[in-house]
């Protein structure tokens, strides 16, 4: 079953090396698309050659790919329609008359619908090849060259896809052609989908291009960095998503997108920028400014010695919330209690005055 593994892994390589551009520009939508209308492709050219293994129906999906492409692109420009309207409209679209097609026309055709949106990877292994004498999986090895030729093309073109994804304007004026990297890379972007469509599914085609990508932009912020981060966190969610599944007996392509999602959930909580240290961060930071607006109130004139009750009626506390910062007062000798009033000492004085200082409040 290692060709399984092989096959998996290689699937993630090829594709999340171009998902870091996809996510980057915005267009991680506009995968799900492809990887759905290329359906529409395969059933033309199904149709055509009558042959499932046929070289065309990766020929005719790849350009049914670029042309679902070039329809999003071209309705949204018009600018009557945003570009999240255009794709759900068009892939929606191709991907019924597909789906009409072979229900219609190609019954009789291996042509699976659970397979097709969920894929079965462990089956890769039974279409195979030889290549110089060896037997290989057609899969691995179509894939194997696919990922070869996107890794050459982010090398060869890595100073114009950076330029391109965060400074088109500048690309324009220093003489790139964005139009140009744009349509070749969403073409190896449908060659990829194409290839890795019939061995694991659609849906695990769209988690390969977007998942990782995400997962490694919350935590790097260079792109080359962000680039080998993907392509490492693609070939852990793969490892860990065919031993678990092939261990529990369940659908590799689910349990390895669902790996995907944990891993992705578990960086976005608990990263130093992630939602956890934010929440915590927001927290401290409206009690730090809850206490320094206590003894702002302390230092107007007149306001000198307040009471319990003054404090917790202003700022609208609880008896709990009151404690808590009364006594973080107290015990870094910002206030002093006397006679049942608090009063500001001279450390909170000076507190004060730094505060004003820094948010450049009147003295």
């Amino acid at each position: 079953m290692i060709e399984v593994l092989l096959v998996l892994v290689v699937t993630a390589l090829a594709t999340s090396v171009l998902g870091v551009f996809l996510v980057l520009r915005g267009l991680s939508m506009t995968t799900d698309a492809i990887s759905h209308t290329i359906l529409l492709g395969i059933v033309l050219a199904f149709f055509i050659t009558n042959d499932i293994r046929s070289p065309w129906l990766i020929i005719a999906a790849s350009v049914v790919g670029v042309l679902t492409v070039y329809i999003i692109e071209l309705i949204s420009r018009t600018e009557l329609v945003r570009q999240d309207a255009a794709i759900g409209l068009v892939f929606t679209a191709l991907f019924a008359v597909a789906i009409i097609l072979i229900s219609k026309y190609a019954g009789d055709a291996h042509l699976d619908m659970d397979i097709v949106l969920m894929g079965e990877v462990i089956f890769a292994p039974f279409n195979r090849i030889d290549i110089l004498g060896f037997s290989i999986p057609n899969a691995l090895w179509q894939l194997s060259i696919i990922l070869l030729v996107n890794i050459a093309f982010v090398a060869l073109f890595y100073k114009e896809l950076k330029l391109t994804t965060f400074d088109p304007k500048f690309a324009f004026i220093a003489g790139f052609s964005a139009t140009f990297i744009y349509y070749v890379l969403m073409t190896l972007v449908s060659v990829t989908a194409v290839a890795a469509f019939d061995a694991v599914g659609s849906i695990l085609v769209i988690n390969f291009f977007v998942a990782p990508a995400l997962t490694a932009y919350l935590l790097v912020k260079r792109l080359s960095s962000m680039i080998w981060l993907s392509m490492l966190f693609a070939v852990v969610n793969s490892m860990l998503g065919y031993f678990i599944g092939f261990g529990f007996d369940l659908s590799i392509a689910g349990v390895t997108s669902f790996v995907a999602l944990i891993t992705f959930m578990l960086v976005f909580i608990f990263n130093s920028n992630g939602w956890l240290n934010g929440k915590i961060r927001s927290i401290k930071q409206k009690r730090t400014f809850t206490r320094a607006m206590i003894l702002m109130l302390m230092n107007e004139q007149g306001h000198m010695r307040l009471t319990e009750a003054e404090i917790v009626s202003h700022f609208n506390l609880d008896q709990k919330q009151f404690k808590k910062h009364i006594e973080h007062l107290l015990i870094n000798d910002y206030i002093e209690k006397m006679n049942g009033h608090y009063t500001l000492t001279e450390r909170g004085e000076e507190y004060t005055h730094y505060i004003r200082i820094k948010y450049e409040l009147p003295i």
